[in-house]
């Protein structure tokens, strides 16, 4: 079993999933990923939409200059 920081749990061979409600499913795939996420419209299986979340953001760096402008203020910046 292979777990992803921002990604699936790979899994080899057969693979039984039981979901909360006593749901069984099972997937013969050599290598299976399952959705950690919980996006994926083929939950248990992953489907890949954790690649659209976006990446947290950053503490910024920048100087003064980036600073969120009032509603209202409209043209370049000084």
């Amino acid at each position: 079993m292979v777990v992803n920081r921002d990604g699936p749990i790979l899994v080899e061979g057969p693979v039984e999933v039981v979901d909360e409600d006593g749901t069984t499913t099972r997937s013969d795939r050599f290598v299976t990923a399952i959705c950690t996420c919980r996006r994926s419209r083929t939950h248990p299986w992953c489907d890949t939409s954790h690649r659209r979340r976006k990446p947290a953001v950053e503490p910024s760096r920048s100087g003064p200059d980036d600073r969120e402008r009032p509603t209202g203020e409209e043209g370049p910046r000084p």
